[in-house]
């Protein structure tokens, strides 16, 4: 797959910001801390294992060696994505 075809390519060109992967109870935890926090949430799949590796990039020259520890797991773990809510005013969140 092409890179900038990829599933999360197209998220980020539409405005959505990777934060990281998990598994429940932090999944839930993390949706309910975002959404308070005036953010929308996007949970995407993991890729299948033969396109993991590419489709997650990660920090650092041993990033890829570290997305190891999902492949046969795929299905317990999403990938969180968020972003400002459309049309939300500064009254709904505290913070600003």
């Amino acid at each position: 797959m092409n890179k900038k075809d990829s599933r999360i390519e197209k998220l980020k060109r539409n405005g959505w910001t990777k934060q990281f992967i998990a598994g429940e109870p932090r999944i839930s935890e993390a949706v309910e801390m975002y959404e308070q926090a005036g953010f929308e949430v996007h949970l995407e799949p993991l890729p299948p294992a033969e396109q993991l590796l590419e489709d997650l990039p990660g920090d650092g020259p041993d990033a890829g060696e570290c997305r190891q520890c999902f492949l046969g797991f795929e299905d317990q773990y999403k990938i969180i994505f968020t972003r400002p809510k459309k049309g939300g005013s500064s009254q709904d969140n505290e913070l600003y």
